[in-house]
């Protein structure tokens, strides 16, 4: 009876294969549930991620990634092209472990986070923007010329005809910021083109600011003028 006894513990305390086998699948079961941790990069930015499958699915697919990058980088789901070891992620609902993918891989995502459409209105915008910055080199040198004749760089008598090129000069950019600020309402951006408001709100305010410069140089020009009394200035 010992030995039988003892033969019978024996069997309890050492798993048989079958049930190690299912304590293992009931392990990576709950990893995959559990979701994967990865790091996705996209042009020099890098996101860290966990994926969880969706609700009824015991890990998670292609489409649960891709779900999340659009949620980290903004890039929609039908611009998205994932990259894994060289390899485009195409069928949304092949389990990311079927791909070889576990914790810590890393995947590239390459797509723009805005529609065709909207990116056309980004680069007027961005071309709208450079004109802007050109006119704000123009500022800056018209008040560096502007320092000169104060810091008296230049002859008195050469002085008269200096400011009426300046005040000239000033004059004309508020006719070039305006004609931007008309171009900039003349575009039409949908409540979804997020990106290219932000642009458009940003550049108006940088222009504002330059109005706001430019009326100072103006000013400052008026003062310097003041004291010549020339009955010939700027005519």
């Amino acid at each position: 009876m010992a030995r039988s006894e003892e033969v019978s513990q024996s069997e309890e305390v050492v798993p048989s294969e079958e049930v190690a086998q299912s304590e293992e699948v009931a392990w990576s079961e709950e990893m995959a549930a559990a979701g994967l941790s990865m790091t996705v990069t996209h042009s020099n930015e890098k996101h860290s991620l966990q994926v969880t499958p969706r609700e009824g699915n015991s890990e998670p697919v292609v489409q649960d990634l891709a779900q999340v990058v659009e949620e980290a980088t903004g890039v929609p789901l039908p611009f998205q092209k994932l990259i894994f070891k060289g390899k485009s992620l195409k069928e949304m609902e092949m389990p990311l472990s079927a791909l070889g993918i576990q914790n810590g891989c890393r995947v590239m995502l390459i797509g723009k986070k805005n529609s065709p459409e909207e990116e056309a209105e980004l680069k007027k915008l961005k071309d709208l923007e450079k004109s802007v910055e050109k006119i704000a080199d123009q500022l800056e040198e018209l008040n560096k010329d502007l320092a000169g004749i104060q810091q008296g760089f230049l002859a008195k008598d050469l002085q008269t005809e200096a400011l009426c090129k300046l005040d000239r000069r000033v004059k004309a950019t508020i006719e070039q910021f305006m004609k931007i600020l008309e171009e900039i309402d003349t575009l039409i951006l949908p409540e979804n083109f997020r990106d290219s408001r932000m642009k458009r709100k940003g550049l108006v305010r940088r222009i504002q600011a330059l109005l706001a410069e430019r009326d100072t140089v103006e000013q400052n020009v008026c003062q310097e003028t003041e004291p010549l009394q020339s009955t010939h200035f700027c005519q």
